[in-house]
């Protein structure tokens, strides 16, 4: 199968294309590379990829899907059989000092997507969403069924967008759309925006780490190898006509069904590491919420699997990877 893969030299866009060329499959590997983070993570993600022993099978485009013009060409040359649709302006607190990146990168790009899919038809498209889209709700674990109409920042507000817009044109024009809602990803190659990294990285270099709400809060973190897992089980699964509107359109959270307390987190990556993180305790921020936690049932319906690494494993293995990748060492 060839699969168009966007989001490549990303995080969990990097693990996809992995799994997929592992199992024989083609990936046209999509990324425009942008200097949101370290963009030498980002290339040495896409050179690991070339050194896999099928990496012939692989093929890299430099390309910003909020280009209508170049999307288009792309999908009109390459005709995937399927697309998994990982770029995305990634971020919560991102989102309140530079907003105009998500509409560009994750409004405009994802009309442009559903457009070029509407050109050519493919088997399936499966795009990545968020746990965030679930706002402050209170009730928990967070369902696939519960109201979303009330996000607390733009990123998520673009995701449930996103939702809304896969449904129009899977009702429209008969595209199978599953969206994924990820819970908190880590793990090796993982965002150093992300907690796990950052805490990590300021642990190890002895500087202080910022816990907000005075670390009371609650955290389904989900291992990048289950998430990479979900996604290809539900890529081979395209979405059927649904009972509720008759639109072949599903959505599924991708969560380890397991929150943890964040100072329980710490406590893991201190273990890790070797050292006690200097902790600053501050409020909670802006666009952030207290707890997020996957009813992961739904997903274990449609496709028999459901994210199961222990958050203690998952955590040593980020460990492992980063003091090897940054060739830091604890004393």
């Amino acid at each position: 199968m060839k699969v168009l893969l966007t989001g490549v030299a990303g995080f969990i866009g990097y693990h996809v294309a992995l799994k997929l060329l592992a199992r024989g499959d083609t990936v046209v590997g999509v990324d425009k590379l942008n200097n949101y983070y370290d963009v030498s993570l980002k290339q040495a993600r896409l050179d690991s990829i070339a050194k896999q022993d099928n990496a012939k099978n692989f093929q890299f485009i430099k390309l910003d899907l909020a280009d209508q013009a170049a999307t288009q060409k792309l999908f009109e040359t390459e005709k995937p059989d399927s697309v998994i649709h990982l770029a995305a302006q990634a971020g919560v607190r991102y989102s309140l000092e530079n907003p105009h990146a998500y509409i560009s990168s994750n409004i405009v790009a994802f009309t442009n997507i559903l457009e070029a899919c509407r050109a050519i038809k493919p088997q399936h498209l499966v795009y990545a969403s968020s746990s965030s889209v679930y706002g402050g709700n209170s009730k928990l674990p967070f369902s696939e069924t519960d109201n979303v109409d009330n996000p607390v920042s733009l990123y998520a507000a673009t995701k449930k967008a996103n939702e809304l817009m896969a449904h129009t044109y899977s009702h429209l024009y008969h595209i199978p759309t599953t969206g994924l809602r990820f819970f908190t990803v880590y793990g090796p190659w993982g965002r150093p925006d992300m907690s796990p990294f950052l805490f990590a990285d300021a642990i190890i270099n002895d500087r202080p780490i910022k816990v907000f709400n005075h670390g009371d809060m609650l955290r389904d973190f989900t291992y990048i190898d289950d998430i990479v897992e979900g996604v290809i089980r539900v890529l081979d699964k395209p979405a059927t006509p649904s009972s509720n509107t008759g639109a072949p359109y599903r959505l599924f959270n991708i969560g380890n069904n397991q929150p943890e307390k964040l100072m329980d987190f710490i406590g893991l990556l201190e273990n890790a590491i070797g050292k006690t993180a200097q902790k600053e305790l501050l409020p909670m921020q802006a666009g952030d919420v207290k707890a997020t936690y996957a009813d992961t049932s739904a997903l274990d319906a449609w496709v028999g699997f459901k994210p199961n690494t222990p958050l203690k494993t998952g955590v040593e293995k980020f460990v492992a990877w980063y003091k090897t990748f940054y060739k830091q060492r604890v004393n």
